[in-house]
């Protein structure tokens, strides 16, 4: 039997996206399933999608940056569904801006959500996780965790800050019941760059066309995504790289550490040009 049926996951940032797929694909294996996320209607979307519905499934609507909401949402999880045997730090935001247009409350928001949740996902479910006899942890970072391209001040932070705590706390956990997989996706058609919050200083025209061709790199889907993170969770994988994109990025990145920006302005700039 798959390690994914026989206990229940948590997701965060369910009401869409790769967290829409991931409950989806969860959801046919029969795992139960306590689904978060601050949008009410995208939530229920997810819910109403579900095919097949073989264990309890919750919704919790909930900000993850609110400490004492993460808390409450363990203890809610831990009442209704007994034990937690994977949880899937999902939900994330978009900030556009360089650091000079974006303000510190800005940062602030991001980092709260992007960084923080994560934190707090871990921190109030782990004491659930570590009593199971086969557990595991995902937390979801992205390729610009592990480069840094300019325009993506914040949210390049917040994902390098989720793979050094990822990193850290699987080190930390060796040898228990608890696995650990940072995941690192590439271009995802999903709607976060139109969501994007844009920074207090931003004035510059021509947004539309900015992200139209900033989403001609979002070549993986959210349900390969997510099927790619639930193949990488059954084999313990330490690190999930989705896309071929993030393949490319990885290899260059570790080639020229403190020069591949050289390499993909180039692109960059074509992208912009087209």
């Amino acid at each position: 039997m798959s390690f994914l049926s026989e206990g229940t996951a948590v997701v965060t940032g369910a009401g869409s996206g790769i967290g829409r797929a991931l409950a989806q694909q969860l959801a046919a294996t029969h795992s139960g399933l306590a689904l978060a996320d601050i949008d009410e209607a995208g939530l229920q979307q997810t819910v109403r999608s579900l095919e097949k519905k073989g264990a309890l499934i919750t919704t919790h609507i909930l900000d993850v940056a609110d400490e004492k909401a993460m808390c409450l949402f363990a203890k809610d999880v831990r009442k209704k569904h007994g034990c937690v045997t994977l949880l899937i730090n999902n939900a994330g935001v978009a900030l556009e801006g360089t650091f000079e247009e974006i303000s510190l409350d800005d940062f602030r928001w991001l980092m709260n959500i992007n960084f923080w949740g994560t934190v707090y996902g871990v921190k109030y479910f782990l004491p659930m996780l570590k009593r199971e006899e086969r557990a595991h942890i995902v937390n979801l970072s992205s390729v610009f965790g592990l480069i840094a391209p300019p325009g993506q001040p914040a949210y390049s932070a917040s994902k390098f800050a989720v793979r050094g705590f990822t990193e850290c706390l699987r080190h930390e956990l060796e040898g228990t019941s608890v696995r650990v997989s940072c995941v690192h996706p590439g271009g995802i058609r999903t709607a976060i760059a139109r969501r994007a919050r844009i920074g207090a200083g931003v004035t510059r025209a021509g947004r539309e066309e900015d992200v139209a061709r900033f989403e001609k790199l979002f070549r993986t889907s959210p349900e390969d995504a997510a099927s790619r993170i639930l193949r990488g969770v059954e084999r313990s994988k330490p690190r999930i790289l989705i896309g071929s994109d993030a393949y490319k990025i990885d290899i260059l990145q570790r080639l020229r550490p403190g020069t591949y920006w050289k390499t993909m302005s180039r692109k960059h700039r074509d992208i912009q040009r087209t």
